[in-house]
């Protein structure tokens, strides 16, 4: 079977759009009909005049997409792809914390459920975290659940910072020792690097950024050489819009194996069987809903 060809017959007949994270495999990306990262996608979804939204990524990011258009059908290709991250932290844990802390505001990286995201005053993405900081009237912060992107934006504020102590297991795993290595092997490449990365790693950076900073950054300069501390997805559109560049990874298996998950068979079969459908109770959903568009008032910074 031509899975590409019945992908697009079966979109075009259900009205819908496909979205791909850019963490999905390579062949994921290129037939989807908007690639990003998870905040961009939903909202570029929310502005389509498409009836079905068919998001290639992991659960949260579906929840999202829902949550900013409860009017359209969200399909998750695979159903148990999810985020390690964003289970760290749960509403009730939260509400336990908040307790501990009753003065300070709740931010959550959009890597959360949406029962996380309707317990929090706000929510944050790595290219806005520093501004969403900046601009929280508080003076204390609890942060969840990435302790690696909250000491990144500690850096920036004089703000308390309550760190939850959740993490990525995928850049979690990078080390100083390796990124050193490859400095040393390839002293004329720049790294680039996500502030999920350890402090450790951040600190050799030449640019920390989001994905979507990671492609600007790669795209506007002049280097031939990058060392990428991010998942390898990336790589699909960093080699397509830089043919000319070389792309060296952290560390080998830099890979989030929920990403990859989603194969043309599971969009094939999400399409055909209109399975798995993403959905979020109201009461969450308004609450949540609340919380990012507090975000979407403050611009990002790539």
């Amino acid at each position: 079977m031509d899975y590409r060809k019945e992908i697009k017959r079966l979109a075009a007949e259900m009205d819908a759009v496909i979205l791909a994270h850019n963490y999905q495999p390579a062949e994921i990306q290129e037939i989807a009909d908007i690639t990003g990262d998870s905040l961009g996608l939903s909202i570029q979804a929310a502005q389509t005049d498409k009836s079905t939204i068919v998001f290639c990524g992991v659960h949260f990011m579906a929840e999202t997409a829902y949550m900013l258009s409860p009017q359209k059908t969200v399909l998750l290709p695979e159903i148990n792809a999810g985020c390690p991250m964003a289970d760290m932290i749960t509403a009730d844990k939260l509400r336990e914390f908040k307790k501990q802390h009753p003065k300070a505001a709740v931010v959550c990286y959009v890597n959360t459920t949406a029962d996380v995201k309707a317990e929090s005053d706000i929510c944050c993405t790595s290219a806005n975290a520093v501004n969403v900081i900046r601009h929280v009237d508080a003076d204390e912060i609890i942060f969840v659940p990435d302790r690696n992107l909250g000491h990144y934006v500690s850096r920036f504020t004089d703000k308390k910072m309550i760190l939850w102590q959740g993490w990525c297991p995928i850049h979690n795993r990078t080390t100083e020792l390796e990124v050193r290595q490859l400095k040393e092997k390839y002293p004329d490449a720049l790294v680039v690097a996500h502030p999920e990365n350890p402090p450790s790693v951040v600190e050799l950076a030449d640019h920390v950024c989001s994905t979507s900073g990671i492609y600007t950054y790669c795209r506007e300069s002049s280097n031939k050489r990058f060392i990428i501390a991010t998942e390898e997805g990336v790589r699909y559109l960093l080699e397509k819009q830089n043919p000319d560049k070389e792309f060296i990874f952290a560390y080998d298996g830099f890979i989030c194996k929920n990403m990859k998950k989603t194969t043309l068979k599971s969009l094939y079969e999400a399409l055909l069987y209109k399975q798995h459908v993403i959905t979020v109770p109201e009461d969450i959903r308004e609450k949540g809903v609340r919380c990012i568009q507090k975000m979407l008032d403050i611009p990002r910074n790539y």
